[in-house]
């Protein structure tokens, strides 16, 4: 599903992002990215969606080599990987309903499948009941779970979650993470990227360790044992 082969990455003048990873994340695992700041976690994050892209070695998503990716490629990338980030990005003069099909309509979507696409997915993230309120309207938690309906309009193979509970408190981080455990027993690939130690220990699932952009440890079962 995703490969990474001595992968690197460097900025000007001399700086590393990444140094030397590789590694392997199954179709239907779901694995927590963790390490200090400044450790490589967003450098990688970046690189899965091409944002950023490798110095050296090779990146491949579901058999495709985006490593060396044009331009006009990422739109179609994007849709195979839905993205969490830690602030919303919603828009403010649209509702919940009209946020998620928003990501549908930038794609040319035909109305009649955004009509059948949005309100399953926000059944899936439990929204279904606030379809027509705006973000002010509702909690944190709850616009976390229309960044998450809006990133699997696109049924994609592969969620990466970027820091998506550091804005929220505990009940509600435990409830994204709870919802990302149930997207995930879909069979979508989740690559969660955070700090939260507790998140991470209590998921009990593969977890990778960088270290000044290294591969530091990776674990099935493993847990975020970096000092504080």
């Amino acid at each position: 599903m995703i490969f990474l082969e001595h992968v690197s990455k460097m900025y000007p003048p001399d700086v590393h992002g990444l140094r030397d990873i590789s590694l392997h994340i199954q179709p239907g695992e779901f694995v927590s990215i963790v390490g200090q700041s400044g450790a490589g976690k967003t450098t990688l994050a970046k690189m899965l969606i091409a944002e950023e892209r490798a110095t050296r070695g090779k990146v491949t998503i579901g058999g495709w080599d985006i490593t060396h990716i044009k331009n006009r490629d990422v739109p179609f990338l994007r849709r195979q990987i839905g993205v969490v980030f830690q602030d919303f990005k919603l828009l403010a003069q649209k509702t919940v309903y009209e946020n998620v099909a928003f990501a549908l309509e930038v794609a040319g979507i035909t109305g009649k499948r955004i009509r059948e696409v949005v309100p399953q997915v926000l059944k899936i993230v439990g929204l279904e009941e606030k379809a027509y309120r705006f973000p002010r309207q509702i909690s944190g938690g709850e616009q976390q779970r229309v960044v998450i309906a809006r990133a699997l309009v696109h049924r994609p193979k592969i969620l990466l979650a970027d820091e998506p509970t550091g804005n929220l408190d505990t009940i509600n981080t435990r409830e994204i993470i709870e919802l990302l455990q149930k997207i995930n027993s879909f069979g979508t690939t989740i690559v969660l990227v955070t700090h939260n130690r507790e998140v991470v220990n209590s998921l009990r699932r593969r977890v990778i360790t960088l270290g000044q952009g290294k591969v530091v440890s990776d674990h099935a079962e493993g847990k975020y044992l970096l000092p504080t």
